[in-house]
């Protein structure tokens, strides 16, 4: 019974993980293209870093509101989706990893698979918990990851054609409320983009080497451009200064926090029904 019990509740996490983080990912992947074409794009994406004109080619996006215009003029509605199908192939087993792994590992540590008892665990191990089950979840689904960025980078004309395609850390508590999730999903999401942006922008560099594309979206990233990871750190900097490693910051923090508060709720609603359908079971 114990193992019937932990396999429905193993059942219950990796679904309700799932069914959250597609709802999440495509109500926000319009400020995620946009971020992807920010992290991409070689040269300056603010206006302020245009003063410096000799030092750059001319840009394509300079902020938010012009590149949604832009990709709303040149590739339509469906442009703000492109690479959803890969993403949510990315995302649904990303977070059914994510959130399967966390509540076993919190139940190790804690003794319990109530999560009321998860509560009482010490800052430092909540931070050891979601560390582990974000790693696990990024292994999982790095693949769709790649064809993602590469679908969501490319503008028009595609230089490939459509394949058929933040992880934030998350605890849920039976005894908080859907505006308390809704919290808790917006800060973690925030923080959590601010402080590691910077390498988000360094992976989606590695991700997009040597892709082809139209030449009005300024220089691409040459196949070999970078060595490591370190090397790509320092190159950023040389040629981008510090903006250049927080290129997309602005809506990645955006869709960050609705994205987290999405997730934490709909993962709530999603645990406690199908947690109905299986006691009726």
């Amino acid at each position: 019974m114990e193992e019937l019990g932990q396999l429905k509740r193993a059942l219950i996490d990796s679904s309700a993980g799932a069914i959250s983080g597609a709802i999440s990912r495509t109500v926000t992947s319009p400020l995620d293209v946009i971020k992807i074409r920010f992290q991409v794009q070689l040269e300056p994406t603010t206006s302020w870093a245009l003063l410096h004109r000799n030092m750059y080619g001319r840009s394509k996006y300079t902020g938010m509101l012009q590149a949604a215009k832009d990709i709303l003029r040149e590739e339509g509605l469906p442009g703000f989706w492109r690479g959803n199908v890969p993403a949510l192939l990315m995302v649904m087993p990303y977070t059914s990893i994510q959130f399967t792994v966390l509540h076993k590992f919190k139940t190790y540590m804690s003794g319990s698979s109530k999560a009321e008892d998860h509560i009482h665990l010490s800052p430092y191990l909540s931070y050891i918990s979601g560390a582990i089950a974000g790693c696990a979840a990024t292994v999982g689904s790095y693949p769709f990851d790649l064809v993602r960025t590469i679908l969501a980078s490319q503008g028009e004309p595609k230089a490939w054609n459509q394949i058929r395609y933040s992880g934030e850390n998350g605890t849920s508590d039976n005894n908080l409320s859907s505006f308390q999730l809704f919290i808790c999903g917006l800060a973690a999401g925030t923080c959590a983009k601010a402080v590691c942006h910077p390498l988000d922008v360094i992976k989606k560099r590695f991700q997009i080497e040597g892709l082809q594309r139209d030449i009005r979206y300024g220089a691409r990233v040459e196949q070999g451009a970078y060595k490591n990871m370190y090397d790509a750190l320092l190159r950023i900097l040389q040629a981008e200064g510090w903006a250049g490693l927080y290129k997309g910051i602005v809506p990645s923090i955006v869709k960050a926090a609705p994205a987290g508060a999405v997730t934490f709720v709909a993962y709530e609603f999603s645990s406690e029904w199908l947690e109905s359908i299986v006691t009726r079971s």
